[in-house]
Formats: structure tokens, C-alpha cells, sequence
């Protein structure tokens, strides 16, 4: 004889089931803000560099930051940033923490300026490169700011992106 399920006496573990389940599932929801407190631009730009080769770019300093981005140096907690050696060629990585996240905004519009400018350099001097200029990557996400000008730049926000 074949017994069938009534389900008398078996709700109590199923809903003990059940609430295992979802609190297993809330605690691998991804990481909190507070993880983001600890990341760096440096830890970032690591995890960039062993994805992609930026051996045709040069690691620049604070003040290359504020002057391409018009970026107030009080602002930023830590920053990587590499441009391409040569000013014939498009390619840009810049990773900004910023100390106070609210300003994340204002600096991607710098940041749209400083585009839009080497779109107008690029569009009939160099097509290749005003097709990555064109095709860059600007995002933000809390107090970090990302942008990418590179053939990579996908790859480049993925290990951005897989750093949360």
C-alpha cells in the first residue's frame, strides 16, 4: 500500500525549511556598504591590472588627475589612473574613491566634459580612437567613480564591477 501525503504534521518542517532556506539566501545577497568602507582604488586597479595589459599607459599622479578631471584634490580618499603614453591615442583607466559619495556625480559630469572634449579631438584626426572615446565606460557605484577609454574597457568594468 502506497501511503499518501496528507500533509498533516509536516508543515512545521517544511516551513522550518523554508526559513532556512531564505536566511541562507539573505546572507549570500551580496556584500554590504561597509565592505565598500575597506575597498580601495588601489585594490581595484590590481585586480585591473591582472586582467589587462596597461604596459602601453603610464601610471600619472594627482595633478594629472585634477587637471584632466577638474577633481579638488580634498575630495578624493584614493585614485588609480593611467593614461596612454602617447597623445595620439585614446586609451584612459581611472578608478576615484571619493570621501564623500554625494560628490560621485559631480565628478562624472567632469568627467562627461573631459569626453566630450576628446571626442572633438579624436573625430576626424583619428577614428579608431574616437570609436573608444565614443564607446568609453563611465559609471559610479557609492564613492567610487570608474572610467574606461581602452579596446579592454568591458573587461576592465567587469573585475570593477566583481570587486563589490
Amino acid at each position: 500500500m502506497k501511503k499518501q501525503w496528507t500533509g498533516k504534521g509536516s508543515f512545521y518542517p517544511v516551513m522550518l525549511a523554508f526559513v532556512v532556506v531564505i536566511g541562507v539566501l539573505s546572507g549570500c545577497s551580496g556584500k554590504d556598504d561597509k565592505t565598500q568602507e575597506h575597498l580601495s582604488a588601489t585594490e581595484i586597479g590590481k585586480s585591473i591590472e591582472q586582467a589587462v595589459s596597461l604596459k602601453e599607459m603610464k601610471k600619472q599622479d594627482l595633478n594629472k588627475l585634477q587637471k584632466l578631471y577638474k577633481i579638488d584634490a580634498d575630495s578624493v580618499d584614493d585614485f588609480i589612473l593611467y593614461t596612454s603614453t602617447s597623445n595620439v591615442k585614446a586609451d584612459e583607466l581611472a578608478v576615484i574613491k571619493l570621501k564623500d559619495e554625494r560628490q560621485a556625480e559631480s565628478v562624472k559630469e567632469n568627467m562627461e566634459q573631459r569626453i566630450e572634449a576628446q571626442k572633438i579631438k579624436f573625430k576626424d584626426y583619428r577614428p579608431d580612437e574616437y570609436f573608444l572615446v565614443d564607446h568609453h565606460v563611465l559609471k559610479t557605484k557609492g564613492s567610487f567613480v570608474f572610467f574606461a577609454v581602452s579596446t579592454e574597457a568591458d573587461q576592465m568594468e567587469r573585475m570593477f564591477d566583481d570587486a563589490f
